[in-house]
């Protein structure tokens, strides 16, 4: 024992050794070696395992010469660990893989690096497994929007099957023929995989899993709502709108009313509750209606058909955008559909409501229409 490590001393048992190659034992002995294993560490302690191990005479001709006598279930050749901390550090790769799984094993006094950790890692052998009766088929990304694969997943155990180096429906049909006994095949709606299962496994029957069924659903409703959006729009945020008008409205009065009877625009502040920048906003503003502010838009490709839009709209409510896209784009539209769902979704195509506001409001600017509800400018 020293320091942080112990050493233990051992030696094979005397006797006949089997030789790997062909089996046949010996007991002639052509040398002795020393073999170096680290084992799992005790009291905190690495532990390091000395083991002589015999070299022996193979006495069959042919064979090869000599071989090293091996220990089954403590050492395995060309191994520097004992098969027991070989079982634990695989255990750990295999949940953690690279550097994570260094790091927890650092903690344990197994010290390996990365790159050991990631080739224990890809040296664990494959557990081969049967057909499963339910097979569950999905594709992954292995380099997004360039190469996919597809990942067959047993649908009652959970436990991965293989990895096809595609989502090409030849793959996977090939795969069903080699494979068969699948009884039913748990997919989303790639019409890709559903015509290599008809192919592959014609008697398999083919089921939507429950994620893409909620997600199809989500989405479903989501287009509904989207189809609506121009309604949800009147109704909803127009109350907002009055609650900000009406609020706006009675802060200003509120603030003018202390100014009339000489209270100071930081007691103002105070005693509203507002800040004395918005307070100072509202006592450069001598009238309400100087408070509208109206709506800033950017240029868009959809102003020249403005007048058209709103002729249709107001004539037929219920006009497909699609419609509306093929008309203008006839009388010269070169924009894109989503341009022309946010046009008349943003209020454009028709008359914007004005909102109050004590920003953006310089003293002096040109008083506003009486009509709070309806007037404004267009961009």
């Amino acid at each position: 024992m020293a320091g942080s490590r112990l050493l233990v001393r051992a030696r094979t048992p005397g006797g006949v050794a089997e030789c790997p190659g062909c089996g046949a034992g010996s007991a002639r002995v052509h040398g002795v070696h020393e073999r170096r294993l680290a084992d799992l560490p005790f009291d905190g302690r690495s532990v390091i395992v000395r083991v002589r191990v015999r070299r022996l005479y193979c006495p069959t001709q042919g064979c090869q010469r000599t071989f090293r006598e091996q220990v089954p279930g403590v050492l395995e050749r060309y191994q520097r660990r004992t098969t027991r901390l070989t079982g634990h550090v695989r255990a750990a790769v295999r949940e953690l893989a690279g550097r994570a799984a260094a790091r927890m094993l650092g903690r344990w006094s197994v010290r390996l690096s990365r790159q050991t950790a990631v080739r224990v890692l890809l040296g664990i052998p494959l557990q081969t497994q049967e057909v499963p009766r339910v097979l569950s088929v999905d594709d992954f990304a292995l380099l997004r929007r360039h190469r996919y694969g597809t990942v067959l997943i047993d649908g009652a155990t959970h436990q991965r099957v293989d990895v096809l180096p595609d989502r090409r429906s030849g793959t996977l049909e090939t795969w069903l023929w080699v494979h068969p006994g699948v009884e039913f095949v748990v997919r989303d709606g790639s019409a890709t995989y559903a015509e290599a299962i008809r192919r592959g496994a014609p008697t398999a029957l083919q089921v939507a899993d429950c994620w893409h069924l909620w997600h199809n659903l989500v989405r479903a409703a989501e287009k509904v709502v989207a189809a609506h959006a121009r309604r949800w729009a009147a109704a909803g945020p127009k109350r907002r709108q009055l609650t900000r008008e009406t609020t706006t409205l009675a802060h200003w009065h509120a603030v003018h009313d202390l100014l009339d009877h000489g209270v100071g625009l930081m007691d103002c502040a105070r005693r509203l509750g507002l800040g004395l920048n918005t307070v100072k906003r509202y006592s450069r503003v001598s009238e309400p209606e100087k408070l509208r502010r109206p709506p800033q838009y950017r240029a868009s490709l959809v102003d020249p058909y403005r007048d058209h839009l709103r002729i249709r709209r107001a004539t037929e409510p219920g006009v497909a955008v699609t419609t509306l896209l093929a008309e203008i784009t006839a009388l010269g539209y070169t924009g894109s559909l989503n341009l022309l769902h946010k046009y008349p979704n943003q209020g454009r195509a028709e008359s914007a409501r004005v909102m109050p506001s004590p920003a953006d409001s310089p003293p002096g600017s040109p008083p506003a229409p009486a009509n709070w509800a309806s007037s404004g400018t267009l961009i």
